[in-house]
């Protein structure tokens, strides 16, 4: 009876130890920084049109040098070709913006060994890499009202012009990132990020055809609307380029994220 008591009290230490471990281990972050968008109407500038953008995170550390992640982040991206230099984009004469919401998962994997509180291992350049999913909704702004753009099919979607079908508003993406973290004792960490996100979708700006389709055809299937949209060129040219089929767009999310362990630090370093 003595050996029976001794195993389940073991075992029941092991299970407090074990869950207090996991939550040792977990950590809960606040993301506060900006989201930005390359494409067919930024194809050069990556920190152009920098907007407001927050997450939040979750870390588990599996090894000094290795986390599980996951995060959600949401912020605005946009473009307008009145910014652009090149004379071409300029006429074109398009914008639009979007709202992002991404749900995504991965690892970091840390240059330096890392532990918070850690005498020796306080700081350390990390990699990002996750699979995501994310959620747009490009719009287009006519005299102070924004319309979205996917249900009007500005390039013909969803009618005879052509074969193409309305693009999902919902996408992958993979999420790649360079970060700096620092210990702020054994229960904080501050890092640094920057992340840029691998899509496969030409329409985060509802922009994927590299000429416009007939407006008078476009009027008649899909509305007066759709084709103003379709076509904004300055000097009314049917003829121009409208995009860029060969490339996808991009999009990043960046700033500064405070986080704070869940439970309380192990004794041991791990």
């Amino acid at each position: 009876m003595k050996v029976l008591a001794t195993i389940c009290v073991l075992v029941a230490f092991t299970s407090v130890g074990q869950y207090a471990n996991f939550k040792s281990r977990s950590e809960i972050g606040v993301m506060v920084g900006g989201s930005n968008y390359i494409g067919d109407l930024n194809p050069f500038k990556p920190y152009y049109n920098v907007q407001p953008a927050a997450g939040l995170v979750y870390r588990y550390t599996i090894h000094s040098r290795l986390s599980f992640r996951a995060n959600a982040s949401a912020g605005w991206v946009g473009a307008n070709d009145a910014d652009a230099e090149n004379t071409l984009l300029v006429n074109r004469n398009l914008s639009f913006r979007s709202y992002i919401m991404e749900v995504g998962a991965g690892v970091e994997l840390n240059y330096f060994p890392f532990q918070l509180g850690h005498p020796r291992y306080k700081g350390t350049a990390y990699l990002l890499a996750e699979l995501a999913v994310f959620r747009m909704n490009p719009q287009a702004n006519v005299n102070g009202e924004w319309f979205d753009l996917q249900s009007l099919g500005t390039e013909g979607q969803g009618s005879e012009l052509n074969s193409k079908a309305p693009y999902s508003l919902t996408q992958l993406s993979i999420p790649l990132g360079i970060g700096c973290k620092l210990s702020l004792g054994r229960k904080a960490s501050l890092s640094l990020e920057y992340g840029i996100r691998k899509t496969f979708t030409d329409y985060i700006d509802d922009v994927g055809s590299d000429s416009y389709v007939d407006p008078v055809t476009l009027d008649e299937a899909n509305g007066p609307l759709a084709a103003y949209l379709s076509n904004r060129s300055l000097d009314g040219s049917r003829y121009g380029k409208r995009g860029t089929s060969a490339t996808k767009d991009w999009y990043s999310f960046f700033g500064m994220m405070l986080a704070f362990r869940i439970g309380s630090p192990n004794k041991c370093y791990y």
